[in-house]
């Protein structure tokens, strides 16, 4: 028995006095009592509905025969009237040994003085749900969709399915499995147990999951209610599946897509290193640890000399394979983490980063000045150039990218107005 503490806010009924207003009615009204599984008290129609004589027949009705199963019902309503506080279902008894479906309303309440779980049951209309039109229709409605919509018990074994269910989750491709149908439908098991596991708890909603259907994996999106047997009021769940296979790969194809031209927004398409837009996002991450750790960057605007000269002897083809040719051996003199762009034609962009001294950046300077008065050989052709080169400092010189690009191309005029071929800090 669960404890009482549980149920204090329900209505306490300690005795069949307070339940004589009940007489008057003509509906059948009886109280169930969970703790005990009988009868605790019934109206005249009650006594009346079960052919029986008077209110102590109805009390000491045996009910030994029950199932599991109905019992596991009865208390799976007094839970679900404690959260609602008014259940209405579809119920099928048997006064005489005769069905009957009712629908009846339930309200949550505690009894007698030892406050034993209990459930008032009024039962206003006797109805036949095969015969219903609306039932029929609903049935109708379900047989032609186009979606898959199967009904399961809680323990995920199929009640009904309509055709395109069938069509999807072929009986022949599933019956072999060692897992319950509803769990067998995914293509990972253990996403199945966990998802029939919420459904057991009492959840509802739309969940995407990739399912083994006859036409191999596809992704749907599960809409899961809960419901109840029309016949024998039975917990079930609702399952309605949408495929969203090709949406979801046309979604996909966009992001791949993005992600390339990302890509290609990121590297300069002909030398393959980074791009200013590159640059530019990059540069925020250094700037802001920079600042955090109280670091010195150091950026360098490369403007190469003489390039004009290839392009006008060699031709443009040749003017290509120099630029690729410097920014190797750019890169070659740098470290790994710092950053090598090509903003422009014949422009380079280094950032060092992790606080190098001016000393320090005064070597890769020379080393890259060294590297680039090299010859480059293009065919049989041998060309050569060699660089401007103008540096700023963060944060002396500049908080940003655009600050520090200025004072460096600044400086890096100054080069090329005093001679070219070196390198100057800004002032």
């Amino acid at each position: 028995m669960s404890s009482v503490h549980e149920y204090n806010h329900l209505v306490h009924i300690a005795s069949h006095d307070e339940l004589r207003l009940y007489e008057l009615i003509p509906n059948v009204v009886w109280v169930f009592d969970l703790d005990k599984h009988g009868w605790w008290w019934g109206n005249s129609a009650a006594i009346k509905f079960w052919g029986l004589d008077t209110l102590q027949d109805l009390i000491d009705k045996d009910l030994s025969g029950d199932t599991q199963g109905a019992r596991d019902r009865t208390q799976q309503t007094f839970e679900l009237a404690v959260r609602d506080g008014l259940t209405v279902d579809p119920w099928t008894t048997y006064p005489n040994g005769k069905p009957k479906t009712l629908l009846m309303m339930h309200r949550a309440v505690l009894l007698g003085p030892e406050k034993h779980r209990g459930i008032i049951a009024f039962i206003n209309e006797e109805v036949n749900m095969g015969e219903q039109p609306e039932n029929l229709l609903l049935m109708e409605a379900m047989r032609y969709t186009r979606v898959p919509a199967t009904t399961f018990t809680l323990e995920g074994m199929t009640v009904v399915e309509n055709p395109a269910a069938t069509e999807a989750y072929p009986p022949a491709q599933f019956s072999h499995a060692a897992e319950c149908p509803f769990v067998a439908r995914f293509a990972d098991p253990e996403e199945g147990r966990a998802c029939l596991q919420r459904v057991q708890a009492g959840e509802e909603g739309r969940w995407d999951f990739i399912m083994q259907t006859s036409i191999g994996p596809r992704r749907h999106s599960l809409d899961i209610r809960r419901t109840r047997h029309p016949l024998n009021g039975d917990f079930l769940f609702l399952v309605v599946e949408y495929d969203f296979t090709e949406r979801y790969e046309a979604l996909e194809a966009v992001e791949v897509a993005r992600a390339r031209l990302h890509d290609m927004a990121m590297k300069d398409a002909l030398t393959g290193i980074h791009s200013l837009h590159y640059m530019q996002e990059a540069v925020q991450t250094e700037i802001a640890h920079a600042e955090r750790h109280q670091h010195r960057l150091w950026l360098m605007f490369i403007d190469l000399d003489g390039f004009k000269g290839v392009n006008d002897s060699l031709g443009h083809a040749a003017g290509d394979a120099v630029l690729c040719e410097v920014a190797q051996r750019i890169q070659s003199v740098v470290r790994a983490e710092d950053l090598l762009a090509r903003i422009g034609g014949d422009e380079y962009v280094v950032l060092l980063s992790h606080d190098h001294s001016e000393a320090d950046t005064t070597a890769v300077a020379s080393r890259i000045l060294e590297m680039l008065e090299q010859p480059i050989s293009v065919g049989p052709h041998q060309a050569s150039v060699s660089a401007s080169v103008g540096i700023a400092r963060y944060p002396d010189d500049g908080r940003d990218l655009d600050a520090l690009l200025k004072a460096a191309d600044k400086a890096m005029y100054h080069v090329k107005n005093s001679g070219k071929n070196g390198f100057v800090f800004a002032q």
